[in-house]
């Protein structure tokens, strides 16, 4: 059974690292490139939909690996499966204390909306996403690393 919520953890928190890793480094220079506000419209609607779906995939990232440090307290790898729970925490509190809150403005702007300083919270936003897909990324390595 372990096996198993180990698989199903890696997968679960391996796919949301490559979903977070894709936007910095492919979507957003796609959407940067189109032509107009086209580009902002489009992050406006990411930032709905990633409002509605992250949440859950952060926590419930979080519960898997809390449940596999739990179950298997006893294995080699638990000291890395704690560290990868401690990382995601904190890709958590980075998220409720900036990301969050620029995403909750960010989707609320409609053409005639959007502040004078949009620019300025976009380039606030992504600095912040490359500083928290590091740390998710660092902590599906400990994962990875306590299979081993």
């Amino acid at each position: 059974m372990l096996n198993a919520l180990e698989v199903v953890t890696i997968v679960v928190v391996g796919v949301l690292v490559g979903v977070e890793f894709s936007v910095p480094f492919f979507s957003n220079p796609i959407l940067n490139a189109l032509p107009g506000d086209n580009g902002l419209r489009a992050r406006v609607h990411g930032a709905r939909l990633g409002g509605a779906v992250m949440p859950f995939w952060y926590i419930g990232s979080l519960v898997l690996v809390g449940v596999w440090a739990v179950a298997g307290r006893d294995d080699d790898g638990t000291g890395l499966v704690v560290t990868a729970a401690a990382l995601l925490i904190v890709s958590v509190v980075m998220s409720i204390l900036v990301l969050v809150p620029i995403n909750n403005r960010v989707k609320t702007w409609t053409d005639g909306s959007r502040p004078a300083d949009w620019k300025e919270q976009m380039k606030r936003w992504d600095r912040w996403h490359y500083a928290r897909v590091a740390v998710i990324i660092a902590a599906f390595a400990c994962l990875a690393a306590a299979l081993a």
